[in-house]
């Protein structure tokens, strides 16, 4: 042996590269047992970042797939994860489930807020060595975990809430709808899988977009390169993520710097930093059939006077103004397009309220065709002569009256009886005039 030794001790070139080629046992390097590897030192400072603030809670599976030495990597994993964080009470809180058959919170949100008593805690969690029950470990992040008494900090805070799943093998239990439950109330799911971790599984529970949310390595040997991965997801390598930047609504992180942008229904002051709201109302912007009314960003349709808005909140259609109880009209209602006006029956006026009416005098000069006299009958009228006149046929014109020659019998006999009389008398005088 001392001779090969020789010839490398001759050819320092030689020798590095079977350093390089050696396993790091053989080239002397400690290797972590249970526990050691959480009592490294701590990265170096470049090695930790800015990351925005998070409620974040690891989720390990401990079953019995995993072994005591895996496990061990699992733990220094999350030992290095929280050495790229930026913990504390006010940036970001971090809590720990274990789960296989069934869920233990090792600590919740509420319980550290510096490194050092975190990574303590995880250095002394032991593995529960049964099922592999993912679904209940989400459902009991959501009901134990991400609450204000575990230390989840109020929705008013908009602090993002992220679950990291860490497997190796298949659920036991369903975790589609468990998971679906989970992003819809606002948690962001990232799923890890190692060695023989369902592919499909994973992607059931991760958030969109998988290719993001959705990580693989072939053992827990290599776990710790997601460290890097993850640290680039959350560290704030842009303005926008450290919260410093001067945006009234939405920053775009832009290489190094950034750029402000507004909600929908706002545009950018010339400023380039603040938002205000665009007329939605200016023509061509909205779809009103009539009216356009400008809301905060956006709008709302209304109807002139007279129109009623249809279903689809955009066209209006003429109301019926005549409908009973709609309009004043004491006799007729005409509607006209959206509107109405007032009129009265025949032998009455509309009075100058143009809503109540009056009757007529139908006798009035030039309101009726009788010739000489004409009689008012409440809204009607008819006609008539004056003495020693007679109505003809047609009731409106008169003619002289005219006596007749014709005289009866009855009138004749009357008559000579009246004759007598007077001759009789006269005779009677006569006769005692002579005596």
């Amino acid at each position: 042996m001392g001779r090969p030794l020789g010839i490398l001790g001759r050819c320092p070139a030689l020798l590095l590269l079977l350093m390089l080629l050696l396993p790091p046992a053989a080239r002397g390097s400690p290797q972590p047992g249970p526990g050691r590897g959480l009592s490294r030192s701590p990265p170096a400072a470049d090695t930790t970042c800015k990351n925005r603030p998070l409620d974040l809670v690891f989720i390990i599976d401990s079953s019995r797939s995993v072994r005591p030495e895996e496990f061990e990597k699992v733990k220094i994993f999350l030992s290095e994860m929280i050495d790229t964080l930026d913990v504390g009470e006010k940036t970001t809180r971090v809590a720990v489930m274990n789960y296989a058959s069934t869920v233990n919170v090792e600590f919740p949100l509420r319980t550290y807020f510096d490194k050092a008593s975190m990574k303590e805690a995880v250095s002394h969690i032991e593995p529960l060595s049964a099922g592999t029950m993912t679904g209940l470990a989400i459902q009991t992040a959501m009901d134990e975990v991400f609450t204000e008494e575990m230390g989840t900090r109020p929705a008013t805070f908009n602090i993002p809430k992220v679950v990291i799943v860490v497997t190796d093998g298949r659920p036991q239990d369903q975790v589609q709808e468990v998971s679906a439950s989970a992003r819809t109330a606002g948690i962001e799911i990232y799923a890890v899988g190692v060695d023989r971790a369902d592919m499909q599984s994973l992607r059931i529970m991760a958030s969109e977009p998988l290719d993001e949310h959705v990580f693989y390595v072939e053992t827990y040997g290599v776990i710790e390169k997601l460290t890097s991965k993850f640290r680039e997801t959350f560290c704030a390598a842009n303005v926008c993520a450290l919260g410093t930047h001067a945006c009234e609504q939405v920053c775009v992180s832009d290489g190094g710097s950034y750029l402000c942008d507004c909600y929908e229904g706002y545009t950018l002051s010339p400023d380039k930093r603040t938002c205000s709201a665009v007329d939605m109302c200016a023509p061509g912007r909205h779809e009103c059939d009539q009216v356009c009314v400008s809301n905060n960003g956006s709008y709302v349709c209304e109807c002139y006077e007279g129109y009623t808005l249809n279903p689809d909140k955009k066209t209006c259609s003429a109301m019926d103004m005549c409908a009973p109880g709609r309009h004043d009209c004491t006799q007729v209602c005409l509607s006209n397009d959206g509107s109405y006006s007032c009129d009265c029956y025949e032998g009455y006026t509309l009075n100058p309220d143009k809503k109540t009416c009056s009757a007529v005098d139908m006798c009035a000069p030039g309101r009726h065709d009788c010739e000489q006299v004409c009689v008012r009958d409440d809204l009607f009228y008819t006609c008539d002569c004056y003495q020693g006149y007679t109505l003809n046929p047609d009731k409106k014109t008169c003619s002289r009256a005219t006596t007749s020659s014709l005289v009866t019998t009855e009138e004749s006999c009357k008559c000579e009886a009246i004759a007598a009389l007077q001759d009789s008398v006269t005779s009677r005088l006569e006769a005692l005039s002579t005596k």
